[in-house]
This record gives C-alpha cells, structure tokens and sequence, in this order.
C-alpha cells in the first residue's frame, strides 16, 4: 500500500494535506491507482473538494470533525494553490486574544475570488486583497503546522477595511477592542506604509480615538496627508452622503 505508506511518513513530519499530484510524484503510482488507494483508506483519508485534488489525513480523534483543524492545512493548502494567503479578520483577532462572539468559520485572506468551503463541519471563507503580499503577516509561536496570520496591527487595519463583510463597523470595533493595547507603535507605522491606503487609514484613526486609544490615533493622523478627501465611515449603508463631517479625519459620520 504505497499511499498508507506515504500517509505515515507524512503524519510522522506532522503535515495533514497533500495533493494528488505529490503522492503520484513520491510513489510512482499511476493517477488511476493512487485514487484507487486513497478511496481504501477512506475515513483516514478526505478529498477537500471533489473540484481539488487536495486530500486531508483525518486522525480518529479528528473524524467527528471530518478534518483536522485548518491551521494544520491550510499552508500546504495555499502551497498547492500557488497563491499568497493569512488567517484574517475575526479569526486572526481570536489569535490575538480577542474573540468577543465566537464565529463558526475561518476567515482567510488571498489574491484571487474564491468560493467558500467546508471541509466537515470546519466552513473557509475567502476575503479578496490584490495587495495581500504586502500585508504584515507572521506565523504564531508554538503553533504545530506553520500558519500565517495578520499581525494584531494589519488585523484593525483590515477588520475596519471589510466591516460591511463582517457585521458591520460596530462589529468590528467590538471585535479590535480588546487587542488594541497589543498594537506597537513601530508596526503600526510600517503597516500603514505597506498598506498605503488612505481612505481605509482615516477611518481606523476615527475608530481609534473612538475607542480611546488616542496615542494610535495620532500615529495614524501623522502619517496621513495634509489634505484629506471626505470619506463616508460606513460603507454600503445607503447613507453616504449622510451625518456630520469630522474635519480632523476627513470622514463623514453616517453611522
């Protein structure tokens, strides 16, 4: 059984996903043979899509679940893919010591559209960012598999970017709140340069002086221009043109 074999090397280097190409490549099986193996080894081994020949190696303790746990994975996954990626949003602020509603689904960030999945009752949901290289991202320490996720700094910046995608702005200020003191000052000016998106800048500082936290906010405030265009706070609400302009950030409020 030349694909039980490859499995336990696999499990023996604790990776949890492989494609069918690479267990074709290190067993010499054919394409035929190597699905053939793999539907025998069925509940060990799970197919992540039937469109994806990617494969997950479910552990006993694991077959409830119908997966391992995706920061296991989703590396090799992403590997495969060929695309750039990091755990994001509410699920990186949980990594962050924030979860202030639990959320039954990894948010993950990427280059390209793709659709969600669910692997078992473990459901991915993709967010889109052309610049995702570009994001301050890093693994967690301690972690079994290596994983990237945004750091505490890129995790406010992109929870205020895509609050109309998460609940909401109130949602997401709510989630940031209670990882804020974790930011650095240093990080947060080297995110802002890497992610060099002022309209999206201009309403995280609001949301920082919103919540207090005036220090950032002012980090925030230097590094944006002299001149600052009139942005609406919430976006998609129907109230664009809507509510008080706040001068000093140049963002309307239309909450």
């Amino acid at each position: 059984m030349a694909a039980e074999n490859f499995i336990e090397e696999k499990l023996a280097g604790t990776e949890y996903g492989f494609s069918l190409e690479n267990l074709m490549a290190e067993t010499g099986l054919s394409n035929v043979a190597a699905r053939n193996q793999l539907l025998r080894l069925r509940p060990l081994v799970r197919r992540i899509s039937p469109k994806l020949g990617f494969y997950l190696i479910v552990q006993p303790e694991y077959r409830s679940a119908g997966s391992p746990p995706v920061e296991w994975w989703l590396d090799d996954f992403f590997r495969w893919l060929g695309n750039p990626y990091y755990i994001a949003l509410q699920s990186a602020a949980e990594w962050h010591g924030s979860s202030p509603q639990a959320i039954q689904v990894t948010q993950v960030m990427t280059d390209v559209p793709r659709k969600e999945i669910c692997v078992g009752g473990r459901r991915i949901r993709f967010f889109m960012k052309k610049s995702v290289k570009d994001t301050l991202a890093a693994g967690i320490a301690g972690a079994r598999c290596p994983v990237k996720v945004s750091v505490p700094e890129a995790t406010a910046f992109d929870l205020v970017r895509y609050a109309p995608k998460i609940g909401g702005l109130e949602r997401a200020m709510e989630t940031m709140l209670p990882m804020l003191s974790r930011l650095r000052r240093d990080v947060l000016k080297a995110m802002l340069v890497a992610e060099n998106e002022v309209s999206t800048s201009q309403r995280l500082g609001w949301v920082f002086e919103k919540l207090g936290f005036e220090k950032l906010a002012a980090i925030v405030f230097d590094w944006l221009p002299g001149s600052l265009p009139v942005v609406p706070l919430v976006l998609g609400s129907g109230r664009e043109g809507d509510g008080a302009v706040i001068r000093k950030w140049g963002v309307r409020e239309n909450l």
